[in-house]
């Protein structure tokens, strides 16, 4: 009997753990198919969307992804690394013809421009739906991982998506707000900081400039400080880079008038109501009484890699002529006709090309006052005050009525 009993609770121990095992399977059942109503599709449009990533060449896979095939960076994939390190070097972009673009603004810009893209790398589908897919069609789309990004980023708090353009020719960009510029165009010459050459060409774009002249002396404006620093101003405004002074007034119009930003002549503020009309009429001799002025001439083989602050220009020749230029307030009337203005690096200051261009033109030397014992202003500070001065006269020209303006317009194009 005892045998009989044993048997009987171990046949039923046995029904009882099977009947556990049967429930249990269907709970995980039930819990995948629960997942996998879940799942979200991949969108494909361009080819049939196949099971899994493809393996490619060169450590690659191709995998459908946001409505385009993109590929996916395998370890040993170094094209963001190459890239990065080519878009870096001035003469690495110059001789490949490349610049590199970080974040969505900047990239949209480019692209809202017309400028042609090559090869965009993002870290989520996220970060690539952000940009506008059909103006990437030629473009190679490349997922990374965010950390390399992160590596090669030059941002505090990267966005995760970087893009390589061809180098843009500002002859064959559309500019959309074109029809808010006035005729004023801004000459860089020797602007070696790449923070100050970016929020001039900021400032440019700010107050509707024509156009944008960087002398040979110039950073490069695709300089990755310069791109951060300018905010898609690249993409609003031409910019002519490495030009000689033979290319620069080719690139101006005719008529123009072109002034020279002075700040020697608020040197002395106890003196500046005595020196108001001796200033009307003052004449330069030497290096020294202009300020940012350099005496050493100007190479065209001058080229920068880095902003140099060492400033060796304190050797000047007291001795060198200079031409002659009236000097003028920045309130006073100067803006009256088409207008380029030049301002100087704070280093080596302007060129004497400059104020020769400037005298040619019956230009002027402009300065802003400063309070006592204030050395002078920062270059790209001093830009912005003057071109948003220049573009106030202009405007006024263009207000006053249709007979007055038309005859002006005569007299000057005349």
């Amino acid at each position: 009997m005892a045998a009989y009993m044993r048997s009987v609770i171990c046949l039923v121990s046995i029904e009882r753990n099977a009947f556990l095992t049967r429930g249990s399977s269907a709970i995980e059942e039930s819990k995948r198919y629960v997942r996998g109503l879940r799942r979200t599709a991949v969108r494909v449009l361009n080819g049939p969307a196949s099971d899994g990533a493809s393996p490619v060449a060169g450590g690659r896979s191709r995998e459908p992804a946001a409505g385009r095939q993109v590929e996916r960076a395998l370890p040993g994939d170094k094209r963001l690394a190459r890239l990065v390190s080519v878009a870096r070097s001035r003469t690495s972009r110059e001789h490949q013809g490349k610049i590199l673009l970080e974040g969505r603004r900047l990239i949209c810009d480019a692209l809202d421009a017309g400028a042609n893209p090559q090869m965009v790398f993002f870290s989520t589908l996220d970060r690539l739906r952000e940009l506008p897919l059909d103006k990437l069609k030629r473009a190679t789309l490349v997922k990374v991982k965010f950390e390399d990004i992160k590596i090669w980023s030059d941002l505090v708090a990267p966005q995760g998506v970087i893009a390589i353009f061809s180098r843009p020719d500002p002859s064959r960009l559309n500019f959309a707000v074109r029809s808010h510029s006035v005729p004023l165009s801004l000459i860089c010459d020797n602007i070696r900081d790449p923070g100050n050459l970016g929020t001039m060409l900021r400032c440019a774009a700010a107050a509707g400039c024509h156009s944008v002249l960087l002398t040979k002396g110039c950073v490069d404006a695709w300089e990755p400080k310069v791109l951060r620093a300018a905010m898609g101003a690249h993409f609003r405004l031409p910019i002519y880079s490495s030009l000689g002074w033979d290319d620069v007034e080719k690139h101006l119009p005719k008529p123009v008038t072109v002034h020279v930003a002075d700040s020697s002549c608020a040197a002395d503020a106890s003196k500046e109501k005595e020196d108001s009309q001796v200033n009307a009429s003052h004449k330069s001799s030497k290096a020294g009484d202009y300020g940012w002025v350099s005496t050493r001439p100007n190479q065209n083989n001058m080229r920068y890699e880095e902003y140099d602050s060492d400033s060796d220009s304190d050797c000047e020749d007291g001795g060198l002529s200079l031409p002659r230029l009236d000097s003028k307030l920045y309130h006073e009337s100067w803006a009256q006709s088409p207008t380029a203005l030049v301002i100087g690096g704070e280093t080596h200051g302007l060129s004497v090309e400059a104020v020769q261009l400037a005298e040619k033109t019956a230009g002027h030397r402009l300065f802003i006052p400063v309070a006592p014992d204030v050395d002078s202003l920062n270059s790209a500070m001093a830009t912005s005050i003057l071109l948003f001065e220049g573009r106030k006269q202009l405007w006024k020209l263009t207000q006053t009525p249709e007979r007055k303006w038309k005859s002006k317009a005569e007299q000057q194009f005349s």
